[in-house]
């Protein structure tokens, strides 16, 4: 069996996030899953470790936040986040600070939920601030950068969303319909996102292997899942 591996984990209240966590503390190459959260979480194990804080504060934990892997699903929406710079510490700034931190205490791997269409010169600000993110996490020297883009992601919510509920219906009945290059934008079951990272993360990368990072597009994540 591989040798145990820690991961650091953020955004374990999201839809992907959670399926992270819960794959995580049942996979036996993790010993150890430490979270970071705003709020304590009401799950317990003996693998969990949780580090509450105040996102603009991480700097205060830096000796904590230490891992092998870092797993991050880290995002809002602007009907939780109506502020466009609260908005994009969460999405851009919070995940570059726990990159930077992780490596530096010596994480070699970090793998990012991005999503479909990211693209730092979209005029679209949710798909420029997922590309300028994945963009200026290439600056941080890891040894295997993972990026996933999932399309619209299929799943149980814990708050309730009209319009995402409407849409994983409708592209339940429209999924097989999207065949060839259409393919990534069927959407996609959390569970299965999360399972594709995990599995990356447990692959050995030799030193032929090209660099990093390793772009992932919804119909691999699914094959691969």
């Amino acid at each position: 069996m591989e040798s145990s591996k820690e991961a650091i984990l953020v955004g374990a209240t999201g839809l992907i996030g959670n399926s992270l966590l819960e794959q995580l503390l049942h996979e036996q190459v993790y010993s150890k899953v430490v979270v970071i959260v705003r709020r304590q979480l009401s799950r317990t194990h003996p693998k969990l470790t949780q580090i509450v804080t105040d996102f603009d504060d991480l700097e205060a934990h830096a000796d904590e936040i230490k891992g092998d892997v870092v797993f991050c699903a880290l995002g809002t929406t602007k009907s939780k986040t109506p502020d466009p710079e609260q908005y994009r510490k969460i999405d851009y700034q919070y995940p570059l600070d726990i990159a930077r931190i992780a490596q530096q205490n010596g994480a070699t791997q970090y793998h990012l939920v991005s999503s479909i269409g990211a693209d730092p010169s979209s005029s679209i600000f949710y798909s420029r601030l997922k590309g300028e993110v994945e963009r200026d996490l290439q600056k941080v020297p890891f040894k295997s950068i993972h990026i996933y883009r999932p399309s619209l992601l299929d799943g149980d919510r814990k708050e309730h969303r009209t319009a995402e509920g409407f849409m994983t219906g409708f592209m339940r009945i429209i999924n097989p319909l999207l065949i060839g290059g259409l393919k990534k934008y069927r959407s996609i079951k959390a569970k299965k996102v999360a399972s594709a990272m995990i599995k990356q993360s447990l692959i050995k990368h030799s030193p032929g292997d090209p660099f990093s990072p390793f772009i992932y597009p919804s119909d691999q994540i699914e094959a691969l899942s």
